[in-house]
């Protein structure tokens, strides 16, 4: 995954969640209304970057907890690994929403997702947080877009860091290479039943309310059979059964494969690695994959 290009000083901004972020997303989808001043996107190629950052936020034990028992985290004195990516959320869709950025963000798959922990995160700490997004790659289906996370101590020092990349389906170029390789990590008989209401439940601790997570209503509406698990959920749950296994520092490199439909049934795979662990996610009854991943030990 590349880096987004650097800019002169991330914007400023207090993140906001909700139907009013939700509306203003869905906005450029809407034929005629797609081409509104203040609605209407920039055109791919005249695009060239954004980059935003929010006031200090402290790290809220309240929040922390409710993230960690809809994720499977125990509860401690440390933020779950993948949890800093709420800090961030915000600011994704800001950027999103905002007419600069080409691509609406209804429609827009989370493809792959890379998170760097140099050390964990206390709770009642307060963090600078910013993110950003650079030009379109190519991709086979389509363009990517990859949104850049930093997050720094009081001191300066960067604590965490992530890259997710989003797919643009539409005309692509059959040579572009794009994507990470994993190793296998077949289930092995372990398996986790998640309730019909899991996406309202983590779209409460999130702030991610897109519509084919609620409810089958919804989720038809945009293409599905019915309501679909997030992906960073499916990526949390997993980190969680991993984590009595995980350093300090490490890196957990996901990409995310066919939906989970809810309510349904998944099978957790997980093998050692010389230097971490390889996990997977699937259909127990097809053994089709939702989720590939492989955690890697930093300094090791």
């Amino acid at each position: 995954m590349a880096a987004a290009p650097e800019t002169e000083q991330p914007q400023q901004v207090e993140p906001a969640s909700g139907l009013g972020v939700l509306l203003k997303a869905a906005l450029p989808s809407v034929p005629v209304v797609n081409q509104l001043p203040g609605v209407r996107k920039t055109a791919p190629k005249e695009f060239t970057g954004l980059s935003l950052t929010r006031p200090p936020v402290t790290v809220e034990r309240s929040a922390v907890d409710a993230y960690a028992r809809v994720c499977g985290f125990p509860i401690k004195d440390v933020a779950p690994l993948t949890y800093p990516h709420m800090l961030a959320f915000g600011l994704q869709m800001a950027m999103m929403s905002d007419p600069a950025f080409p691509a609406p963000a209804i429609g827009t798959v989370h493809l792959e997702n890379s998170i760097t922990q140099h050390r964990p995160v206390a709770i009642g700490e307060t963090l600078a947080v910013t993110a950003g997004v650079g030009p379109s790659l190519a991709h086979p289906k389509g363009t990517i877009y990859e949104f850049t996370t930093s997050i720094a101590d009081e001191s300066g020092a960067v604590v965490w860091e992530e890259t997710s990349a989003y797919l643009r389906r539409g005309r692509g170029d059959d040579d572009a290479a794009y994507g990470m390789s994993f190793p296998e990590a077949p289930a092995k008989g372990l398996t986790w039943k998640l309730p019909d209401d899991l996406g309202r439940r983590y779209a409460a601790v999130s702030g991610d309310h897109n519509p084919i997570h609620l409810y089958p209503l919804t989720a038809k509406a945009l293409g599905f059979k019915r309501q679909i698990a997030h992906g960073m959920w499916t990526k949390a749950r997993c980190v969680a059964a991993l984590e009595n296994r995980l350093p300090d520092a490490v890196r957990v490199d996901v990409a995310f494969k066919k939906p989970v439909f809810l309510p349904g049934t998944v099978a957790f795979g997980s093998a050692a690695l010389a230097d971490g662990w390889a996990f997977s996610l699937s259909n127990p009854r097809s053994g089709a994959p939702h989720l590939a991943g492989r955690t890697t030990t930093l300094g090791a």
